[in-house]
């Protein structure tokens, strides 16, 4: 018949009653008629695949209900796979053609039971004929002795799984075997259930119960929709196998164990499963993103969802937002200052920041006329400092679109992003080599895969689920991980130790008791594009000597440190998203180390990076945004170098830091933190006070006792900052604007050095020093439009103040009530004096450039004292130069000093440029900053390229 002559849907039903070979011929009449029968995929398709006792879903047991892309495919792989045990096999005892002859035409049908023919298997494996079919009847089937296989057959059990249990141990010696839909249990004598040493072994649909499998090298097998139930595999050295679509539970120890390097002398079917393994890429469930909180941006800070602290984490090539709706706002705002000191941040941020105290006397404004006057003589500072060069509209919004273009360049990498640039990454996926498990459920058991002893495994597409642990590698083995689930593990969810290593790519690993990677002695792996979250502890963990590449990963919602790092961990840490924790973003405690770069960590409840007990990392180029609490913080004995990175918008301050810490601190741009910039404080870590994953909770004492002597050699060439030790804290080239207290905060009991940085623009005085026992240098900065004093110093506190430009600052340019030097600084254009010394102040000043247009040059109060020599005093329009009381006449020595007055607008153009205004920085770029992807944050000073324009003026001349 015309396939046209009847509608389609009445051929579709026709042709639902045929049975398999008539489908098969019928599709071979014509290619209307193919068409035909492959359209019958829903119905006469689905109905033989699952009516096939043999078979079980094509998604089992992960995603049973969940429909194939095609049942035909489905049942047609199916139906291969029953064939696979003979496909390539040759009989060496004859020729090929023989071969296949006898395998056609010479193959039987043995039944094995009640009613059968033969009573036990093991009566009928002594009549069998290789590739003879052996059926088992329903019914218990048990052997006495060890049953041994020398002919290849299959063995199948009659009826659905369940119906032919077979208790017995046995042991292959024939080149090939398959076993299909039995209950394997154990024997009374062993709990071996089977055993091959050397040849290809088949299981599909198949149920084991209390017992083991055992595959030594150069034997191999195929294990396809069994399920084990308090049953283990044991692979040793085998050079290929492959598990799929399997269920473990209940084990007691590991689900597979699989142990020694992979064999050299490989089976017949190696090269069959090798073929198979990389045409039949497995249809893999990736999680549902809904476990990661994500919201969508209308624009900078318009949140669709409302005003809402959030993070959006996006893989591909949509526009990700890594900033808050606060966060992002205050990005906003800032392309949109006004030039003008002593504007405030919006009410929010100031609602925000806590008020503190100070002289009162720094918190009166301008009057409209000093304001105007002010404006008259055009300072030329604003013509050379960085700060009025960060006040300026154009670099604001320079600096929100390189913001703009840091979020681009930390996109987070796609997995097939990072095999394409990545040789070796590329080079482990597509390995084949040892244990391939894929599509398998491990589940309420004690653990699911062991790998020892230079084993190699690849896993993809596995659930592992309540477990003790799903993944431990030890001992220089090598395990390939791809888009699997591990959750709700009583431990960490994949274990690497002693050397081990491997790829562990584009799994989601969540909810799991303990870490949800774990690396320790001296462990390398590559861990990349993973989901890490809601763990009940870190998400990573690199603890004594262990190493690795952790990148482009997802780590969020962990109880403790996003990535936690001590004992001489030293791992690379590059390009990962690292958001809403509940402890830190990254911790380095006890000694530990690693390169972190290029990460966005934003939005943990504590500090971002947290560095205490010896940790030493080289923090470099990371976004650390939006916060709830502190953006670095640098506790006791904390070290490392933490250049280039943007600290932006974070609850607490931009870095925190203790005076018992050596911190390189240098070339990072801190803005719109809610307190201070960057604050220096006494005291030393209170083990109980810790926030959870920072401090003593963990458990590693075996690290903890070993940490001394598994130093590496060569660890200080390893270590950039090992080669540059800080013996001062060093705060350098820094970028601190907008936060909402002072630039700087320092109550230290130690020595600090704060050198050629730009303090702009900040809530309160751009530098405050409210106890310094030992020396606080403040050198080559730039201080500038801050709502308050330039540097406040209170009593008792020792500072050196030198070639700073301190300009335009909303109080004082310098209150000092304590020690030290005052020396070749310009203080220029500060709302209120240009230096004020009081109380017990005892300072050396000169060699300074002073003007103030509203109040004194220099005003010394109470018992100041000291020398007062050298400095050049511009008068403002009040005229007011020096206010010296009587009472210390002694006490202090003013002499030397130069008052100028202006007589023409124009003079004030030569004020500051011989020499130039300062900070003057030397070498190379002077001052530049660079923040991450190698863009200038801002540049420290401009030197003016012009000359006096009026040559003949007494100013220049004095000059």
């Amino acid at each position: 018949m015309e396939a046209g002559g009847l509608p389609a849907e009445l051929w579709q039903l026709i042709l639902c009653y045929l049975r398999l070979p008539d489908l098969g011929r019928c599709s071979l009449v014509c290619r209307a008629w193919q068409e035909l029968v492959v359209s019958l995929d829903k119905t006469r398709w689905r109905q033989l695949c699952l009516g096939c006792l043999e078979h079980r879903p094509p998604n089992w047991p992960n995603r049973p209900s969940v429909e194939p892309p095609s049942w035909r495919e489905a049942f047609r792989q199916h139906h291969l796979a029953s064939r696979t045990w003979i496909r390539n096999m040759q009989d060496p005892e004859s020729s090929s053609c023989l071969s296949l002859f006898r395998r056609r035409k010479g193959q039987r049908q043995l039944c094995v039971g009640v009613g059968g023919e033969f009573g036990s298997l093991r009566a009928a494996l002594t009549a069998a004929s290789p590739y003879d079919r052996l059926v088992l009847l329903p019914g218990v089937h048990e052997e006495q002795g060890e049953v041994l296989l020398n002919v290849p057959v299959e063995v199948v059990g009659q009826g659905k799984l369940g119906d032919v249990a077979l208790l017995a141990s046995i042991d292959q010696h024939c080149p090939t075997t398959r076993l299909c839909n039995v209950v394997f249990m154990p024997a009374r004598f062993t709990p071996v259930l089977y055993k091959t040493t050397s040849g290809y072994v088949q299981f599909d649909n198949c149920n084991f119960k209390g017992g083991q499998l055992q595959i030594h090298a150069p034997g191999t097998c195929q294990v396809r929709f069994c399920t084990f139930s308090q049953s283990s595999i044991h692979l040793r050295s085998v050079a290929l196998c492959i598990l799929e679509n399997c269920e473990f539970t209940g084990s007691e120890n590991a689900s597979v164990t699989v142990e020694g390097c992979p064999s050299s002398d490989r089976n017949w079917a190696c090269k069959h499963l090798a073929v198979l393994a990389k045409s039949c890429t497995a249809s893999v469930w990736e999680p549902s993103p809904a476990g990661c909180p994500v919201a969508k941006w209308d624009g900078w800070g318009e949140s669709l969802l409302g005003p809402v602290r959030t993070c959006e984490i996006v893989v591909g090539e949509e526009r990700s937002s890594f900033l808050s709706a606060a966060g992002a706002q205050a990005l906003l705002d800032s392309t949109e200052e006004d030039t003008e000191s002593g504007e405030n941040l919006r009410a929010a941020r100031e609602e925000e920041c806590p008020a503190l105290n100070s002289n009162s006397s720094d918190t009166d404004l301008c009057s409209d006329d000093e304001e105007d006057a002010q404006a008259a003589h055009g300072l030329p500072c604003q013509a050379h400092s960085l700060s009025h060069a960060l006040a300026d509209v154009t670099h604001s919004r320079l600096q929100s679109s390189r913001l703009h273009a840091l979020q681009r360049d930390l996109k987070l990498k796609s997995l097939q992003q990072e095999l394409q640039q990545d040789k070796e990454a590329r080079s482990l996926a597509s390995s084949l080599q040892g244990c391939i498990i894929r599509q398998c459920l491990f589940r309420d058991g004690k653990g699911g895969i062991f790998i020892s002893s230079q084993g190699q495994a690849k896993l993809e597409g596995n659930i592992f689920r309540d477990l003790t642990y799903a993944v431990r590698c030890i001992q220089n083995s090598k395990v390939i991980m791809l888009r699997n689930d591990i959750h709700h593990c009583k431990a960490s969810g994949i274990f690497l130790r002693l050397s081990s290593g491997g790829l562990i790519a584009d799994n989601s690993i969540h909810s799991n008791c303990e870490a949800g990677v774990d690396i320790r002695k001296g462990a390398n792996p590559l861990v990349l594009c993973n989901k890490i979250h809601s763990g009940l502890r870190s998400g990573i963990v690199v603890v004594g000597n262990g190493k690795g590449i952790i990148r482009s990963n997802q780590i969020y919602g962990n109880k403790e440190a996003g990535i936690y790092i001590l004992y001489n961990g030293n791992p690379a840490v590059s390009g990962n998203h690292i958001f809403q924790g509940l402890a830190a973003g990254i911790a380095v405690n006890e000694n530990g180390r690693g390169q972190i770069t290029g990460n966005v960590i934003c939005e943990n409840q504590w500090g971002g990076a947290d560095i205490r007990h010896g940790g030493n990392p080289v923090l470099r180029n990371n976004l650390i945004c939006c916060g709830y609490s502190d953006g670095v913080v640098v506790g006791e004995r904390g070290k490392g170098l933490i250049e280039g990175n943007v600290i932006h918008g974070n609850k607490g301050c931009g870095v925190w830091m203790m005076s018992s810490s050596l911190p390189h601190l240098v070339n990072n741009q801190i803005s719109h933190n809610s307190i201070y910039g960057v604050a220096v404080l006494c005291g030393k870590d209170d083990t109980d006070a810790y926030p959870p994953g920072q401090g003593a909770s963990e458990s590693f004492q075996e690290e903890r006792e070993g940490a001394g002597a598994e130093n590496d050699s060569d660890s200080e060439e390893e270590h950039p900052a090992a080669r540059h030790p800080v013996s001062v804290a060093l705060v350098e080239l820094n970028s601190i604007n907008h936060n909402g207290a002072a630039g700087l905060h320092v109550r230290s009991s130690e020595a600090l050095s704060f050198v050629a940085n730009a303090v702009h623009a900040n809530h309160d005085g751009g530098v405050a020093v409210l106890q310094s026992s030992q020396l606080t240098c403040v050198a080559n900065n730039s201080i500038s439009c801050n709502s308050r004093a330039g540097v406040r110093v209170e009593a008792e506190c020792q500072v050196e103040l030198r070639g700073n430009g301190i300009y335009e600052n909303s109080g004082h340019g310098i209150v000092c009530k304590g020690q030290g030097v005052i020396a070749e600084n310009d203080i220029i254009g500060n709302r209120r004096c240009g230096l004020q010394l009081c109380q017990a102040a005892d300072m050396k000043v000169t060699k300074n450039r002073i003007q103030s247009f509203r109040d004194y040059g220099i005003a010394l109060f109470d018992e100041a004292k000291g020398l007062v020599q050298e400095n050049l005093i511009f008068l403002g329009r009040s005229k007011k130069s020096i206010l010296r009381p009587v009472s210390n006449a002694e006490d202090c020595i003013i002499q030397n000093n130069v008052l100028l007055t202006f007589k023409k607008r124009f003079d004030t153009e030569c004020m500051l440029i011989d020499p130039p205004a300062r900070p003057h920085i030397e070498g190379g770029a002077p001052g530049s900053c660079t923040a991450v992807g190698g863009q200038r944050v801002s540049s420290i000073t401009t030197r003016a390229d012009r000359g006096c324009r009026n040559h003949g003026s007494i100013f220049c001349a004095i000059l």
